[in-house]
């Protein structure tokens, strides 16, 4: 096999795992309410960017980690408080102003409390890279799919075989019927996001060693995230993972093979070309409205 092919198909693997990660996040949020978190993005900044001030302060690197998923936690079960009161009141589209104008905020507190310098943090396992029929693999990348693997594993064991995990399900699909049966639907809720935002976090960790991280770096993540959870189908899972993944290998083989030039241009085209012939996603069902 190529050596070039197998070191965009590493770049690829590695920027679609972020992407899948933060667009799961979206589809939980969009599936527990039926509204998108425009603010997503950002869990992946401050996973990254708390990381990597709390080493600068001395703190271990599994410290620093662990406190920095606490601490998105927290961010996300704030704005579940804030969405959960604004969609009760209000609508949907309030809801998502809601959540752009709270990603605002936090890039805000974020620039004021760290500036604009990019940060980064230590390699999981040191920076010497692996090879591979006779590409460089960085170490980290493997260990970026290698969590994201874990972490999805884990999700479809949590979602399939725990009593929370298949009521979950169960209210997103008929939340009428779920309540009917005893589900409470607005801890379904606070899940999702609790869920969406350790997924963020975690994205943000892992590939922070290769990506580096800086204040607003969540805005491009974000919305190529949402177009990957478009292109898998909104509401579908599965789809928001592959979706992640096709566009962070469409990425990686046109800078590599075209121009990196291009390679933020490449999710736009991927969702304008798929609005031609599949305007539901690869997964994603057509809607029946009665009349």
């Amino acid at each position: 096999m190529d050596a070039a092919f197998i070191q965009f198909l590493s770049s690829g693997l590695t920027e679609g795992a972020r992407y899948a990660l933060v667009a799961l996040g979206f589809t939980l949020i969009f599936n527990a309410s039926g509204a998108l978190n425009f603010s997503q993005g950002e869990s992946v900044m401050l996973g990254g960017m708390t990381t990597a001030v709390l080493l600068q302060s001395q703190v271990p690197l599994g410290i620093a980690m662990l406190l920095a998923v606490a601490v998105v936690l927290c961010v996300s079960l704030l704005l579940q408080f804030l969405f959960t009161h604004t969609l009760r009141r209000s609508g949907v589209l309030q809801v998502i102003i809601l959540t752009v104008a709270f990603g605002i905020m936090l890039r805000g507190v974020a620039h004021v409390l760290w500036g604009t310098q990019t940060r980064s943090i230590p390699s999981f396992s040191g920076g010497d890279p692996i090879r591979i029929g006779g590409a460089s693999i960085l170490p980290q990348a493997i260990w970026v799919i290698g969590v994201t693997v874990v972490v999805l594993a884990a999700l479809a064991w949590f979602f399939r075989s725990s009593r929370i995990g298949r009521g979950f399900v169960a209210a997103s699909l008929d939340p009428v019927t779920a309540q009917l049966v005893g589900i409470d639907v607005k801890r379904v809720l606070l899940l999702a996001f609790a869920l969406s935002g350790m997924l963020g976090a975690v994205a943000g960790i892992v590939t922070t060693p290769i990506t580096y991280t800086y204040y607003d770096v969540g805005v491009m993540v974000g919305l190529k995230a949402i177009i990957a959870a478009i292109i898998g189908g909104m509401g579908s899972p599965l789809g928001a993972v592959l979706g992640g993944f096709a566009i962070g290998l469409a990425e990686a083989m046109t800078a590599g093979y075209i121009s990196s030039a291009y390679k933020d241009a490449v999710p736009f085209v991927m969702i304008v070309l798929l609005f031609m012939v599949r305007p539901n996603g690869l997964f994603g069902k057509p809607r029946v409205e009665r009349v």
